[in-house]
């Protein structure tokens, strides 16, 4: 039987707030490093701040223009050494299945002409084990969700970062990335999916309202949906009880916009239910097109509202797009809706990345079509990427 190594063992059995620092203590005694540090990537995906006691006193770094940000990005190690004999830092990312959660940073002793192979295993080893120990920790400590602020959230934006599964996630048949803006002051938007054997069910949420209202709505909505899947009924009823439960809850006077998509990973079958909500774009071979469906009631707009399915087919090399209102509709300063010519340029010229990193690019071009000043609308964009079950895999 395969025992879990000594740096899990390690993590495991320290207190959550201590989990970095017994980490840090073991990489210096095997390795000899003169510093370890960890960055968590913030709420709005655009900087790496350090983890430490509040209040921080440590500059972020960036996550476009930096060594740290340059593995954040790639994904990779990258390694950083002035000159031969120097001393080396290296970066490495701390994710857990493909949710990109920061970096680890580790400077070694001077002496050697570049860092053994070996060592750069072994480290992000260190880094993969402390992900996912943060993912854990986070249940019984705030250290880690505190270090991920550059500024303090809004309480409807607290409601809504702890309603999320993550930002990314990926496996052999998918890769999924997703962002809310603006980050620190959300409203309504929301996402959530659930990964079987077989299935993976995603939802995409654009809940009307702002403030507390809208956060309330749509934690109603989310778990309502969550409640259903969770009870093993059909994607149908799960649009059906959610619907009860809002309607019960407000009588119509607030209601929720939401997709509901449960796609077959051994054939790449998608049954749908558009319940009035986000659009989706599709980009295959290079063509960029919306995926058109019969708009049904949002959930909570009446009362006993029936729901039906439909289905489409993605194809091994499909990204999907799933864009709300605020993207959809936003204006530039000269009244073109967005949707018009730039969002379909901006799905052309992110193409070439991962699905975790087109989220957060879209819309920092969003910015720049709207221009400055305060948004009319929160913003989402969930992106995924289809790569099908292998034919081995399949069988």
């Amino acid at each position: 039987m395969e025992r879990p190594s000594a740096v899990e063992r390690a993590l495991r059995e320290a207190a959550p707030h201590e989990i970095f620092d017994v980490l840090r203590a073991l990489i210096e005694r095997r390795h000899q490093a003169v510093a370890v540090e960890l960055l968590m990537a913030d709420y709005a995906m655009t900087r790496l701040q350090p983890v430490s006691v509040l209040p921080q006193t440590r500059e972020p770094l960036s996550v476009y223009d930096t060594d740290a940000g340059r593995a954040f990005g790639a994904q990779e190690p990258y390694c950083v050494q002035d000159e031969p004999l120097a001393a080396a830092t290296v970066h490495l990312p701390v994710s857990v299945r493909g949710d990109r959660l920061g970096v680890l940073s580790v400077t070694l002793p001077a002496g050697s002409d570049e860092v053994a192979a070996d060592t750069i295993e072994d480290l992000q080893e260190c880094a993969s084990a402390l992900a996912h120990e943060v993912v854990v920790a986070e249940r019984d400590t705030d250290l880690f969700l505190q270090a991920r602020r550059a500024e303090r959230l809004t309480l409807a934006a607290e409601m809504q970062w702890q309603l999320l599964p993550g930002r990314s996630c990926s496996r052999t048949e998918y890769s999924l990335g997703a962002q809310l803006e603006p980050a620190y002051a959300i409203f309504g938007d929301s996402f959530d999916w659930s990964a079987a054997a077989d299935d993976l069910t995603l939802t995409v949420s654009n809940g009307m309202g702002e403030g507390i209202d809208a956060a309330l709505l749509t934690n109603l909505a989310v778990n309502a949906l969550r409640n259903a899947r969770r009870a093993g009924l059909s994607l149908a009823d799960q649009a059906f009880l959610a619907d009860q439960a809002v309607y019960g809850q407000h009588q119509g006077r607030q209601f929720l916009s939401t997709l509901l998509l449960r796609f077959h990973l051994p054939t790449g079958d998608v049954e749908i239910i558009d319940a009035g909500s986000p659009r989706i774009w599709r980009l295959r071979k290079g063509v960029v097109e919306p995926i058109e469906l019969d708009a049904q009631m949002p959930l909570g707009m009446f009362e006993d509202t029936s729901y039906a399915s439909q289905h489409f087919t993605v194809e091994p090399g499909d990204r999907l797009l799933f864009i709300s209102d605020g993207v959809y509709d936003a204006l530039s300063p000269a009244g073109e809706r967005y949707s018009l010519h730039a969002l379909a340029k901006a799905i052309t010229s992110t193409r070439m990345l991962p699905a975790s990193q087109v989220p957060r690019t879209m819309l920092q071009e969003l910015l720049g079509h709207r221009g400055a000043g305060p948004a009319a609308d929160d913003s989402l964009v969930v992106c995924l990427d289809w790569h099908g079950r292998p034919a081995a895999h399949r069988l």
